[in-house]
């Protein structure tokens, strides 16, 4: 491999520049996930459930088709992987931190705000019967009608917790913005009309909806828990990617904005970079032209500003 493509805008180059910068995005981080450990300790608020209400709330309790510690695999450690494939092929660590950076704050942005909700709800989950009563005998106080629970307290704790539903959420936050990363890098709208590229954009999505499927099938969530989830999860993700991404439909949509400006910076400071520099930013600017689907800018001025200018003397 090249000397200056080393030198460029790699890990070893430029990652520890990047990560100063953003040093305290990476604190905020850390702070966000002492929040959600805070609100995974302390306990839900445990909403009045009569013997009425427990007849929708006596559907089977069983093991949950996907369990909690597979959500992060597919929904954090697959994008990543998928992240760091694209840098080794570009070697642009500007991509690689903007996009692994804007994913944990997808993900940890919603699961604080699931499991704030969550406390604050405290939803009975449609299998909370066979929680509350293992034995299957339910006993309800006598002056108040509220259930005795008699179960294990975690299991009890866990049931007042159905609303909204973490699995779609942090399935809809990770590969929801993974279906963005992926819109920009492979181009799905650049007017050419490959519609086979949809295909891989909605994947991802595909798969965070079978998710929140299985909850209902469980009978772990009722259909409004899954729903909420997922409108939330794909929220965050959508607002954490355009943070630092453009559109997709943009000429400029298959990079983040920090790679833009770090080539105008070298663009403007053009006489003091190093040769090996200004080589590999020409390299990757006539890689980008080389591209099938490099579409030049058009520069000219619109007609009407033609015409304006035309008018008052300034063009002939």
């Amino acid at each position: 491999m090249p000397d200056f493509q080393l030198e460029s805008h790699t890990l070893k180059s430029h990652g520890v520049k990047v990560a100063k910068v953003h040093k305290y995005d990476w604190l905020i981080l850390l702070l966000l996930a002492a929040v959600d450990i805070t609100l995974n300790v302390i306990e839900p608020f445990h909403r009045f459930v009569g013997e009425e209400m427990m007849t929708d709330l006596k559907y089977p309790f069983h093991k949950d088709t996907i369990p909690f510690w597979a959500v992060p695999i597919y929904a954090v450690i697959l994008p990543l992987v998928i992240f760091l494939l694209y840098y080794f092929c570009r070697k642009d660590v500007y991509d690689l931190h903007h996009a692994i950076l804007g994913l944990f704050y997808s993900v940890l942005i919603t699961l604080v705000i699931t499991d704030s909700i969550k406390d604050a709800v405290g939803r009975p989950r449609p299998n909370f019967f066979w929680r509350c009563f293992p034995d299957g005998i339910g006993e309800f106080d006598p002056v108040s009608g509220n259930a005795m629970c008699n179960g294990d307290k975690k299991v009890i704790k866990e049931g007042h917790k159905s609303f909204p539903s973490g699995h779609t959420s942090i399935s809809f936050a990770g590969l929801g913005f993974l279906a963005w990363y992926l819109s920009g890098k492979i181009k799905v709208f650049d007017r050419r009309g490959h519609s086979a590229k949809l295909c891989i954009a909605f994947l991802p999505l595909l798969c965070a909806a079978l998710v929140g499927i299985s909850r209902v099938d469980d009978y772990w969530h009722h259909w409004q828990d899954v729903f909420a989830g997922g409108l939330i999860g794909i929220t965050i993700a959508s607002i954490c990617y355009l943070q630092s991404f453009p559109l997709p439909n943009q000429h400029d949509g298959w990079a983040p904005h920090a790679y833009f400006s770090m080539l105008a910076a070298e663009r403007n400071g053009g006489q003091s970079m190093s040769p090996a520099t200004r080589a590999n930013s020409l390299r990757m600017r006539r890689t980008d032209m080389d591209s099938p689907d490099f579409t030049p800018r058009d520069t000219s001025p619109p007609p009407h500003q033609l015409l304006e200018e035309m008018e008052t003397g300034r063009r002939y």
